[in-house]
């Protein structure tokens, strides 16, 4: 049974940082890209970051130099470290995991930025 649990989110201030994580099972990770999205409310799904099996990054032009991904094959878990973070990144943030024949989804984890 493939699973993607999110966590780390929450509420945070405009400026501060959180840390995602997402952890998973039943896939062969190493092989795999992965990714963040995000939804806010009354807007589709977007792509915020991903990583290659190669740990090769690629980030929306909104969060670049602000965000980081990272993976650590050992543990079968990805990373977002979000710093500076403003009001409109208030979201729920879902991790992807793509091998180009199939495709799985987290959950979903809500973070809000706000005073």
């Amino acid at each position: 049974q493939v699973q993607l649990v999110e966590s780390g989110g929450g509420l945070v201030q405009p400026g501060g940082s959180l840390r995602l994580s997402c952890a998973t099972s039943g896939i062969t990770f190493r092989i795999y890209v992965m990714a963040w999205y995000r939804q806010a409310p009354g807007k589709q799904r977007e792509l915020v970051a991903t990583i290659t099996s190669g740990s090769s990054t690629n980030y929306a032009d909104s969060v670049k130099g602000r965000f980081t991904i990272s993976r650590d094959n050992a543990k079968n878990t990805i990373y977002l470290q979000m710093n500076s973070l403003k009001p409109e990144d208030t979201a729920v943030y879902y991790c992807n995991a793509d091998n180009y024949v199939r495709n799985y989804w987290g959950q979903g984890t809500q973070v809000t930025v706000s005073s």
